[in-house]
């Protein structure tokens, strides 16, 4: 409550101005390691070392673009290719295990953050739709514009054939317009609540009428589009869908929502002040809704690597399997992944309604505690015959030239958390490894296992 009170009294020129390293925000091994896992899900222990030599900004610049090194444009091929493999079974359940493999190894896992992010925001889910096709192409669509103006973004998820079974617009008819999206485009995905009256509404939902799918594509019923004239948030006109979402971008209400989404992933659970908010919504607004330049002003500002956001978020079950995974640089069976994060809450392309995840403390209780730890042992201790292969723990020891023990404690806590914790932890640490009976992985195993069971784990 006490950093809220202070949040308050941050300058927004302050805030938003990119973060240069002073006495007081140092540039080091836990700010780096920040950055790591709120843009990109975690980094390994060589990625990290090298973000504090090459500094804030460069770093910041990197993750922005993407592994240099790497071909972007054919691992996504790859992955296409990979889908349409899985597809070809006609199970809609085979869709998590590839996302999961996709957001393990992709060369640019800031695009793949976001592209959850919306997916989040624009919850549609293969429970209803259950064509896998369909859902596959709105994957795609939300990748494409993830980085992008949010106007095209919205446009296309308003005519995307998933979206358009999910919340019943392929049925909107003039004669009985479906008032499904017109509600869920107002609250959920451009205004929130409160922006909007009932009528706007009402009407923007004949504005929609005759939007259908036919062979699984978006089709224009002119038949059954009502041509009268509509008033949505005081604009007149034989209004039709794209004219309403751009009405609905018009507003400064839709400006603070989405900004204030986006703030929530990166910097916080907690809602910003107001004037933090504003200079971040109208900059959004003044780009034309650009995601890139809004992404990119948080990552490079002082108010992100200020403690007003150093373990401000409580991590979803993904960013949690997958930030261990990409920071220990671990194999892992997607399969079994998908299905041991179903019960800890978050199944991709089963959002569980129209909200998306809630998130927060709502990601925690003492069964999702347990689980999650239990999700960590599966991984790292080569015991479970659906994970397969053991992560390289001693490896990743030796070349770090840190031994066995006490050093491997720190050397986890620093990789995984990177917060000070009490010598009274640490000893408790080093001395669950002693509890392996001279098996040295199993060791290191249960370090890790003991560092993602700390309330510090559950936070990024």
């Amino acid at each position: 409550m006490a950093l809220q009170a202070d949040l308050e009294k941050v300058d927004p020129a302050w805030a938003w101005a990119a973060y240069e390293p002073s006495a007081e925000m140092p540039w080091n091994f836990a700010r780096a390691a920040h950055l790591y896992r709120r843009a990109v899900f975690g980094g390994t222990w060589a990625q990290l070392q090298a973000a504090v030599k090459d500094g804030p900004q460069p770093t910041v610049e990197r993750l922005l673009a993407g592994d240099a090194a790497k071909d972007h444009a054919l691992f996504y091929r790859q992955a296409t290719g990979m889908a349409r493999t899985v597809l070809a079974t006609g199970n809609t359940q085979s869709l998590p295990p590839w996302w999961l493999y996709v957001l393990r190894h992709t060369p640019h896992p800031l695009l793949e953050k976001l592209t959850l992010f919306w997916h989040g925001h624009f919850a549609t889910s293969a429970s209803k739709v259950t064509n896998g096709k369909l859902m596959f192409r709105q994957n795609q669509l939300l990748r494409q514009h993830a980085r992008s103006k949010f106007e095209p973004l919205v446009q296309g998820l308003s005519k995307d054939p998933a979206m358009l079974i999910w919340l019943d617009s392929a049925t909107n008819r003039k004669a009985h317009p479906n008032e499904n999206y017109s509600r869920e485009v107002m609250e959920l995905f451009c205004l929130g609540l409160g922006a909007y009256t009932e009528n706007d509404i009402k009407q923007a939902a004949r504005a929609f009428t005759g939007w259908e799918v036919r062979g699984e594509q978006f089709f224009f019923n002119v038949r059954q589009h009502d041509t009268g004239q509509k008033t949505v948030l005081g604009e007149k006109g034989n209004l039709n869908g794209d004219d309403v979402v751009r009405i609905l971008l018009k507003q400064p209400a839709a400006g603070r929502f989405l900004a204030g989404k986006v703030y929530h992933l990166l910097v916080s659970d907690a809602a910003p002040p107001e004037k933090l908010l504003t200079p971040l919504a109208q900059g959004y607004r003044d780009h034309e809704y650009d995601t890139s330049w809004l992404v990119g002003t948080i990552l490079r500002s002082n108010l992100f690597f200020s403690q007003h956001a150093l373990q401000q978020r409580i991590k979803s079950p993904v960013e949690l399997a997958i930030g261990l995974l990409r920071s220990l640089d671990a194999p892992a069976n997607f399969v079994a992944l998908a299905d041991d994060l179903r019960p800890l809450g978050q199944d991709v392309f089963f959002p569980p309604n129209v909200k998306g995840w809630d998130g927060g403390v709502e990601w925690i209780n003492s069964a999702a505690l347990l689980g999650r730890a239990n999700l960590v042992w599966a991984i790292v201790a080569g015991q479970d015959e659906r994970y397969g292969n053991k992560v390289r723990l001693q490896e990743m020891i030796a070349e770090a030239g840190v031994k066995p023990g006490a050093e491997a404690a720190r050397f986890f806590v620093e990789l995984l958390l990177s917060v000070p914790l009490p010598d009274e932890t640490m000893v408790q640490l080093t001395t669950v490894s002693s509890q392996a009976d001279g098996d040295e992985h199993l060791a290191l195993a249960r370090i890790v296992q003991a560092v993602a069971a700390l309330p510090e784990f559950q936070l990024c």
